[in-house]
């Protein structure tokens, strides 16, 4: 009996060992999620379809904006925003008009335009698996209809303390059109590689705001009234050019170009004057300043805005003093209580951010309406 409860012991231990052993092959140490959903017998529109109370919103802006038959027979692949991710843009939104005792607004109602560009952000021309974006860099997407760039790289997350030991999740990223990463505003999914009959879906994180960052100052932005630069033309001065030149690649013409994505760089050396005479005398009670690519230090932070009659005497119309981009690519629209019609206009730029190199994508002289 004795012989029998040792050996008994004996094998048990042997049985625990072994499956110690299994568990720690099995487990290698880390932990590896997988995507092993079937793939789904529909078209994509059909999929979001099927899942009742997570998709109802983003199927909203997809049929008021006429992209069912995208969803539906075209090789694409959809980073699906959930409802979580449209109730926060909304609430946030109307959160600022009630401020301003403005009704609320909904995503059917909501500007068409700001609505159409947001949407089209998530769906990505072709089909894009996990697999293909686990290039270093990530890969470089195309939007369908605006053929707007987009970015996405699969990435390890870390678990129990180690790094890369967690799921794979996709870092998708609005790249605002800057190959500066610092400028790109990126969301992480939470499911990926979901198959259909027409392409991929990649679930988008509940905490996303549906429109990256742009969703609440798109729908509170009030775009300016016609550039007279262009409608009435004329000729642009400045007191200071940049150090290659007149033909440079950053030369003070491209201040005036209508690209946001070019800029005007010099030295402010005290102060810098751009000045634009008009072919006849309009009334400009607007002007627009929009940020450059980079290097925030650059940005004007006090001006004055002035017109004058002859070139030789001026008046100012407006003064700003403080003043702090949000953001790269940034337009604002600057008003003022002029009402005479002036044939020269001028910007006086007195400071900047910090340091002493000035730079600015964008000037426009406006119309008043």
């Amino acid at each position: 009996m004795k012989k029998f409860v040792k050996y008994a012991g004996a094998i048990t231990m042997l049985l625990l060992l072994a499956l110690v052993y299994s568990a720690c092959k099995k487990n290698g140490g880390y932990y590896d999620a997988t995507d092993e959903t079937a793939p789904f017998s529909g078209n994509i529109y059909e999929y979001l379809k099927s899942k009742p109370g997570v998709y109802d919103s983003l199927i909203v802006a997809v049929d008021r904006m006429g992209l069912k038959k995208t969803l539906t027979d075209s090789n694409v692949t959809l980073f699906a925003v959930t409802n979580p991710s449209f109730q926060l843009a909304l609430r946030n939104l109307n959160t600022l008009r009630k401020q301003s005792d403005k009704d609320p607004l909904f995503l059917s109602n909501i500007d068409g335009v700001q609505l159409d560009t947001m949407i089209s952000y998530y769906i990505i021309r072709g089909v894009k698996p996990t697999d293909s974006l686990k290039l270093q860099d990530g890969l470089n997407l195309t939007s369908v209809k605006v053929a707007y760039p987009m970015h996405a790289k699969s990435v390890k997350g870390s678990a129990s303390g180690q790094v890369g030991a967690g799921p794979e999740v996709i870092e998708f990223s609005n790249t605002k059109k800057s190959k500066f990463i610092r400028n790109w505003s990126t969301s992480t999914t939470a499911s990926n590689n979901i198959r259909t009959k027409n392409g991929i879906v990649h679930v988008i994180s509940p905490d996303h705001l549906f429109g990256f960052d742009g969703f609440v100052t798109r729908l509170t932005f009030v775009p300016p009234p016609p550039n007279l630069m262009a409608t009435v033309g004329g000729t642009f001065s400045t007191n200071r050019e940049n150090g290659g030149g007149p033909t440079s690649g950053e030369n003070s013409k491209k201040v005036i170009d209508g690209d946001d994505h070019t800029k005007f760089l010099c030295d402010l050396q005290g102060f810098l004057t751009m000045q634009f005479k008009l072919k006849t005398p309009e009334v400009s009670s607007v002007y627009t300043l929009t940020s450059a690519n980079d290097g925030v230090e650059r940005d004007p932070k006090a001006w004055t805005y002035e017109g004058s009659q002859d070139g030789v005497t001026w008046t100012e119309l407006h003064r700003v003093t403080n003043f702090f981009f949000e953001e790269r690519y940034q337009q604002k629209v600057f008003r003022c209580t002029n009402t005479v019609a002036y044939q020269y206009y001028r910007v006086n730029i007195t400071e900047l951010r910090s340091g002493g190199v000035f730079q600015l994508a964008e000037w426009t002289i406006n119309k008043t309406k």
